[in-house]
């Protein structure tokens, strides 16, 4: 009986005869997906803190996240092209719109959801709105924050492979261009996203280790964005 790897090829051998390959798109596919967060940072971030603070929007804020994981990136893509045509920049718009509405809940979660007693206590101390806003509510916001940042990272990460269809290349090159590579790329291009992202993921729950106050991780307070954002959908955003 014929093994499977005598027919498609072993993958990691095909891997390491093709370090450089992989390096390339590697390089590539990163590049592209850490510039679409830094774009939805700078986007979704200063919206969340201030639709938070302002203690309105949830409506606003958790509708945007649940039209941006309805939309099929691949279509969003599809369409820009029409648009944008093909390339990096195309792509990078559909990851940010992947990426934005997690980013946009998880900020205002954060800063809407910080304990109301600790506002009033440092409004008592005389502080303004805005020493506030930076001396309170976004320190014990950043590790909510920062876990939305880290979901959306590992979901554009896995996302990216799809720039392929419009010339944003990076290791989805290499995943859907099997008359090249044979089935053996196919696999090992899909491994090296998989540990990329689990990798990513790793790599961003230390960093948020990190920002959160040391009272709060002993409580084991370190919620993930899904739970949070369904917690608030339930309660209709109440306070």
């Amino acid at each position: 009986m014929v093994s499977a790897l005598a027919i498609t090829g072993n993958p990691f051998t095909f891997f390491f005869d093709n370090l450089s390959l992989f390096g390339d798109k590697t390089v590539a596919h990163l590049e592209l997906s850490f510039v679409s967060v830094l774009v939805a940072i700078v986007l979704a971030i200063p919206l969340g803190v201030w639709l938070g603070h302002l203690h309105r929007g949830s409506f606003f804020a958790i509708t945007v996240a649940n039209i941006g994981r309805a939309l099929p990136s691949l279509a969003v893509i599809s369409i820009g092209i029409g648009i944008l045509g093909i390339g990096f920049l195309n792509t990078m718009v559909a990851l940010v719109i992947l990426a934005g509405p997690v980013i946009l809940t998880n900020v205002y979660v954060a800063v809407d959801g910080v304990d109301p007693d600790a506002v009033q206590a440092a409004r008592a101390m005389g502080m303004s709105p805005l020493t506030v806003l930076w001396r309170v509510e976004l320190p014990l916001a950043l590790p909510l924050i920062f876990a939305g940042v880290r979901t959306a990272t590992v979901y554009v990460v896995a996302t990216a492979t799809l720039a392929t269809f419009a010339g944003g290349g990076g290791l989805g090159d290499i995943i859907v261009n099997e008359p090249t590579y044979g089935t053996a790329g196919v696999i090992a291009g899909s491994l090296t996203i998989a540990v990329l992202a689990f990798a990513i993921d790793g790599v961003l729950a230390l960093v948020q280790m990190r920002v959160t106050p040391y009272p709060l991780r002993r409580q084991g307070r370190r919620p993930r964005t899904d739970a949070v954002v369904q917690s608030r959908w339930e309660t209709g955003g109440a306070r």
